[in-house]
C-alpha cells in the first residue's frame, strides 16, 4: 500500500487553490462574529477568552518524536529526517463561552513543536515553532468560509444563552446524535451545538479535518491514541452530573498517574477530485489513502491542570495552523479565512487582558506560574 501511494499521492502546486471571488468579504463576517462572540465572553467573565475553543481541560507538555526510517513521500517537512521536538497540548471544547461540560461538543487538541527551523510561513517568520491543531472528527463542519460563517454565526447567537437552556438542548441533541448513529448518519450541525457523543477525550482521535502542504505532497494529519491505558477508554462515556469540569477531572486523573503515547499520523492526497483541497467537509476515504504513523507523541505523568497557573498558562498561549514552516502551509479556503480570524482573535485577547501574545521559542518560554492578565 505504501508503495502505491507514493506512486499516486499528488505533488503541491499554487494552483490547486482557488479561492471564491467575494473570499475577502467573508473573511470580514468572520472577523466580525469572532469580535462579537469574544466582546460578549469578556463582558461576562471580566476577561478575554478564545472566539472558539474557549475552555481549556489540560495543559500537557510532553515530547514527539519523528519516526526513523520514513522515505519520500513520507519523509516531508519537519518529518524529512529522524529527531524529536518538545511539545504542548491543549485540550479544549468548540463554543466561544466556557460551559458546563454537560453540553456535549466536539473536541479539540491543539499541539505546539518548539525549536523547528526552516523556512517560515508569512507572520511567523521569527518564531520557531509548528502549531498543528486537530478536533475529533475526520472533516471540517462546514465545506467552504461562507458555510463556516453561517455556522459562526449560530454559534455566535448561543453564546449569551442562559446554560440551563444549552444544557436541555444538549441532552435533546445527543439523543438525536446516538439515533442518526444507528442508521449511519453523522451531523456535524447536531454535533456542533451540543448533540456530540461525551465521551472520554483520552480515547478519542483528532483530525487536522482540513488539507495542509506536506512538503512537495498534499495532506491531512490525525493524532491517534496508541498506549492501552487509553484506547482502554476508546468511547467510555463521561459522567456529567454535577461535575461542571468533569472532562477537566477525568483527563486529570489519568495524565497524572499514566504516561500517554499517540501516534501523528498522514494521510496523503490521491485523488482531487475525491479529496477536494475547497471543499472542506469532505471525508477522505481511507481505503484510497489511509492514515500512516510519521511520529509518536510521548506525554509523561503529569498535573494536567493546576488552578492559577494552567489559567495564567492557557490565557499567555495562541495556537494558529499558520504558525510554523512553509512545508506545511494550511491550504483551502478555510485555512485561508483561519489566519486573519485567529491572528484578531488573539490579538483582542491580549488587548482586552493587557497582555500582548508573545509566542515562546521552548517550553521553557511557558509561564510556569499564574500570569497577570487581568
Amino acid at each position: 500500500m505504501a508503495d502505491t501511494i507514493s506512486h499516486s499521492a499528488i505533488r503541491y502546486t499554487t494552483a490547486i487553490e482557488k479561492p471564491e471571488a467575494d473570499e475577502g468579504e467573508t473573511i470580514r463576517g468572520l472577523n466580525e462574529q469572532f469580535h462579537l462572540i469574544q466582546e460578549q465572553t469578556a463582558k461576562d467573565y471580566g476577561s478575554a477568552v478564545r472566539g472558539v475553543h474557549a475552555k481549556a481541560h489540560a495543559i500537557v507538555k510532553g515530547r514527539i518524536e519523528v519516526l526513523p526510517g520514513l522515505t519520500a513521500p513520507l519523509a516531508q517537512g519537519l518529518f524529512a529526517t529522524s529527531g524529536s521536538y518538545d511539545v504542548l497540548m491543549r485540550f479544549s471544547t468548540l463554543p466561544g463561552d466556557i460551559l458546563d461540560d454537560s453540553i456535549s461538543v466536539p473536541r479539540g487538541v491543539a499541539i505546539k513543536l518548539f525549536d523547528v527551523s526552516g523556512d517560515r510561513l508569512p507572520g511567523s517568520e521569527t518564531d520557531a515553532t509548528q502549531d498543528f491543531v486537530f478536533v475529533n472528527g475526520p472533516a471540517f463542519a462546514a465545506p467552504t468560509p461562507k458555510a463556516f460563517l453561517a455556522n459562526l454565526k449560530m454559534l455566535a447567537k448561543t453564546t449569551d444563552t442562559g446554560e440551563g437552556l444549552k444544557k436541555a438542548l444538549s441532552a435533546t441533541l445527543q439523543v438525536v446524535d446516538a439515533a442518526l448513529e444507528t442508521i449511519g448518519v453523522q451531523s456535524p450541525t447536531v454535533e456542533t451545538l451540543g448533540g456530540a457523543p461525551n465521551t472520554h477525550p483520552l480515547g478519542e482521535t483528532y483530525f487536522t479535518q482540513v488539507p495542509f502542504r506536506y512538503g512537495d505532497y498534499i495532506a491531512k494529519l490525525s493524532l491517534a491514541p496508541v498506549s492501552q491505558n487509553m484506547t482502554a477508554l476508546t468511547g467510555d462515556k463521561v459522567e456529567t452530573s454535577g461535575r461542571p469540569d468533569a472532562l477537566r477531572e477525568d483527563l486529570g486523573e489519568v495524565l497524572i498517574e499514566q504516561d500517554c503515547v499517540w501516534e501523528l499520523r498522514v494521510q496523503l492526497c490521491t485523488d482531487l477530485e475525491k479529496m477536494p483541497i475547497e471543499d472542506a467537509s469532505v471525508v477522505w476515504d481511507e481505503k484510497k489513502s489511509p492514515f500512516v504513523p510519521i511520529a509518536l507523541l510521548t506525554a509523561p505523568a503529569q498535573i494536567s491542570w493546576e488552578h492559577g497557573a494552567s489559567d495564567g498558562q492557557d490565557k499567555a498561549i495562541a495556537f494558529s495552523p499558520w504558525h510554523g514552516l512553509a512545508a506545511h502551509q494550511p491550504i483551502g479556503g478555510v485555512n485561508r479565512a483561519r489566519k486573519p480570524t485567529y491572528e484578531a482573535s488573539a490579538k483582542f485577547r491580549g488587548e482586552f487582558n493587557g497582555c500582548p501574545m508573545h509566542e515562546p521559542r521552548s517550553l521553557g518560554d511557558v509561564p510556569a506560574k499564574a500570569m497577570t492578565v487581568d
